[in-house]
């Protein structure tokens, strides 16, 4: 494992794609500031210099069918909540489908993962990673951002925490790739771990532009998820962005 630290870059995720074949598996650089971070929906994601994890992480799953892609997302999320609960002992931590870190009901972690794909193979994933670690305040308008320091009081040495968390993550994802029945185990554990997975809650359906309860599922090898409407006891099955959770 190998963490090359930047003062400052346009985006990790960028950084690291541009090495090409020369990155191998499990090198990460992280960078103090990022100057155009990215988040899901091409959000920019609010960080302040020097105070949180901005990092990202070279994958390269040997053999991985891009129908089970949704694996490496299930096994990046599962390590960072073991982090976390170590750090926040009797706080719910929770992954926001389809892999934001929640605490309680706020957003302590995005992130986003790229994936190339040869043929009928994953050739490489690059997970970028934003972590919440020491920020007090956050000035965009996001709507419900929280980092661990707000909520223990505590400061944290930012980089002994991303060697941390990215030795979790090399672990949890060679684990889940070493056979079925862990990648099984692994789902398993995911759903065990999903914000609201249980009852119902609101949602709104982006396909048919409608309000909803809905009851969460299942969710597929391949990341689609199944919410089931309360109005018409159909399940209804989504890709990420087609179904958003009301807060």
């Amino acid at each position: 494992m190998e963490i090359v630290q930047l003062d400052s870059v346009g985006s990790t995720s960028s950084w690291l794609a541009s090495m090409g074949d020369e990155a191998p598996h499990g090198l990460a650089v992280m960078a103090r500031e990022q100057t155009a971070g990215r988040g899901q929906r091409g959000n920019s994601w609010e960080a302040e210099p020097g105070m949180n994890i901005t990092l990202s992480l070279m994958l390269r799953p040997q053999g991985l069918h891009p129908g089970r892609q949704f694996v490496i997302s299930q096994a990046v999320s599962l390590a960072i909540v073991d982090l976390l609960d170590t750090l926040v002992p009797g706080r719910k931590v929770s992954i926001k489908w389809p892999n934001d870190i929640y605490i309680d009901d706020r957003k302590v972690c995005g992130i986003l993962i790229e994936n190339s794909i040869t043929g009928l193979s994953i050739t490489r994933c690059i997970v970028g990673i934003g972590l919440n670690v020491n920020q007090l305040r956050f000035l965009s308008d996001a709507p419900n951002p929280v980092s661990v320091a707000q909520l223990t009081g505590e400061a944290y040495d930012v980089g002994a925490l991303a060697e941390r968390m990215v030795s979790g993550i090399l672990d949890r994802v060679a684990d889940a790739l070493a056979s079925e029945e862990n990648a099984g185990e692994l789902a398993h554990e995911y759903f065990g771990r999903l914000w609201r997975n249980e009852g119902w809650w609101p949602y709104h359906d982006n396909n048919r532009d409608v309000a909803m309860e809905g009851r969460i599922d299942s969710v597929a090898p391949t990341g689609h998820i199944t919410i089931a409407d309360r109005a018409d006891g159909k399940p209804y099955v989504y890709a990420f962005k087609e179904i958003t959770a009301i807060i």
